[in-house]
């Protein structure tokens, strides 16, 4: 069973840094591949970051690439998102999600299992 909490939303200022955190209450977290997705006012939800269950392999959209940074904790079932350099279209909704499967992990249609979401806010 897989159960996701995001925390560490909130609202900041365009150049600021944000951290995301996601807990995983499952026991199985290091089996899962993981992402996370926004979900932006009007827009479509778009992955843009996932790691691989090892941590050892990374992916990014291009719209966050040099910017964002994935992490995992194994030990711990805890994945991380730093997000710096925010800009006001980093503005959304963000999803921490969980897959069983290593490919695809930029598709959305990958990530069956889903936590509540964390908002964050950049203004400019």
């Amino acid at each position: 069973q897989v159960l996701l909490v995001e925390s560490g939303g909130g609202l900041v200022q365009a150049g600021d840094s944000l951290r995301l955190s996601c807990a995983d209450s499952g026991r199985t977290f290091g089996r899962y591949s993981m992402g996370w997705i926004r979900q932006a006012p009007g827009k479509e939800r778009e992955v843009v970051a996932a790691i691989n269950w090892s941590g050892t392999s990374t992916q990014y959209a291009d719209s966050v690439k040099g910017r964002f940074t994935i992490s995992r904790d194994n030990a711990k079932n805890m994945v991380y998102l730093q997000m710096n350099s925010l800009k006001p279209e980093d503005t959304a909704v963000y999803y921490c999600a969980a897959s069983t499967v290593s490919s695809e992990l930029m598709s959305t249609m990958t990530y069956p299992y889903r936590g509540q979401g964390a908002r964050v806010t950049v203004s400019s």
